[in-house]
């Protein structure tokens, strides 16, 4: 059995803008077990623990919707807690689709994954990036001032080129990632401006 998982994974220059928002936020002295930079993701689909030989079956199930979708763009932009700023338990950082291209491409995923087995999830999909988890309310009122700061500043955009299955091992000093299969995101045409002044296009596929 494997423990497992679908995700956009990040460029370098994106986790290099999380590690200073983490970095800003440590100066609070909350109590929080941060994320490291390099396990943050955009999680698509859980599976939790699966069969090995189960691989090729998800690959080949989610591989059509995803290779026909236009390489895009996601804006990080905000930042926030749940279940409420009020009273922080995860801290996150907000992405937006302008394009509106993810939430359809993870509807499909949903429903192909749920021929296969896997329950949908039953709630709105709200994708966002985990910065940490509260362990206790300690410099929680900073905290909150320093996320109040950037509750809507927008964080630079990244391009999505492609979905990644995961392993997961759990280890005493955090979990740790190993890519196992990933799929392309082929479909042709211009992807949608990264942000409203700048127009960045991915180039269709030769």
């Amino acid at each position: 059995m494997i423990r497992s998982f679908l995700a956009i994974e990040l460029p370098k220059t994106t986790l290099e803008r999380i590690a200073k928002l983490q970095a800003e936020l440590k100066e609070s002295r909350v109590d929080v077990r941060w994320v490291r930079p390099e396990n943050i993701h955009l999680t698509l689909k859980f599976f939790g623990n699966i069969e090995e030989s189960r691989i090729d079956e998800i690959v080949e199930g989610v591989k059509e919707p995803i290779r026909a979708c236009v390489p895009f763009f996601l804006q990080l932009q905000g930042m926030g807690a749940f279940p409420h700023l009020k009273d922080p338990r995860v801290i996150w950082v907000g992405l937006v689709d302008e394009g509106n291209v993810l939430a359809p491409l993870h509807k499909e995923i949903e429903r192909r994954l749920e021929r296969l087995g896997f329950p949908s999830e039953g709630r709105p999909f709200q994708p966002h990036l985990t910065l940490g988890r509260l362990k206790s309310s300690r410099g929680k009122d900073e905290l909150i001032w320093r996320i109040e700061r950037h509750t809507d500043e927008p964080f630079g955009a990244f391009p999505v080129e492609r979905v990644v299955l995961f392993r997961s091992d759990l280890r005493p000093a955090g979990p740790l990632y190993t890519a196992l299969r990933e799929v392309r995101l082929e479909g042709r045409g211009e992807a949608f401006v990264a942000t409203k002044n700048e127009k960045e296009a991915v180039p269709p596929k030769a």
